[in-house]
């Protein structure tokens, strides 16, 4: 079945489309929802949410573009609804407690592996580790971010910023660590 196939059925409620449909799409996506979740769970919740939305909304597809960026766009909207509705239940880091000036090299982070970068992000506060994926992963600016989450550009900037020093920290450590457990006895 072809995109524009696959769509017609969905809209007619053809379960097996609506299958097709989530298993073309879902793996994908999940990697998406797993950027801005702190575990597995609830990325699963952002991407059950986003595809009761796809279905609910997938009339107002036009097909100006692929139907994979579309969804992305819903993935993406999903997630920071369910940042907003969490936002206040989490906590987050106390600015005191991190060292904001470190002395890393800026390939620090392009060295890593994607799997092990996103692993890192999950670690952040969620505030740094949203703000993280819509610059860094989707290319928002900051300007986008501070309407999106109803936040002033510089506190997105900053957000950015410190979420960029607590990865650096975390890749120098474990860096550290590897190099020390390598030295002979």
């Amino acid at each position: 079945m072809n995109e524009n196939q696959l769509i017609e059925e969905c809209l007619k409620g053809n379960y097996r489309a609506q299958k097709e449909l989530y298993e073309t799409y879902a793996p994908l996506m999940m990697g998406i929802c797993m950027r801005y979740a702190t575990n597995e769970a609830e990325a699963e919740d952002i991407l059950q949410e986003g595809f009761i939305k796809v279905y609910k909304y997938l009339n107002t597809f036009q097909g100006r573009g692929q139907l994979g960026a579309w969804i992305r766009r819903i993935m993406i909207n999903s997630a920071l609804q369910n940042y907003r509705e969490t936002k206040n239940m989490k906590m987050q880091v106390e600015y005191d407690k991190v060292n904001f000036f470190l002395e890393a090299d800026e390939d620090t982070l392009s060295q890593l592996s994607a799997k092990d970068l996103m692993r890192k992000i999950q670690i952040l506060p969620t505030g740094y580790r949203t703000i993280f994926n819509l610059y860094a992963v989707e290319g928002y600016t900051h300007v986008d971010i501070s309407k999106e989450l109803n936040i002033s550009v510089g506190t997105s900037k900053s957000q950015y910023s410190r979420a960029r020093a607590i990865l650096r920290k975390m890749i120098e450590e474990e860096n550290k660590e590897i190099n020390l457990s390598g030295q002979a006895i």
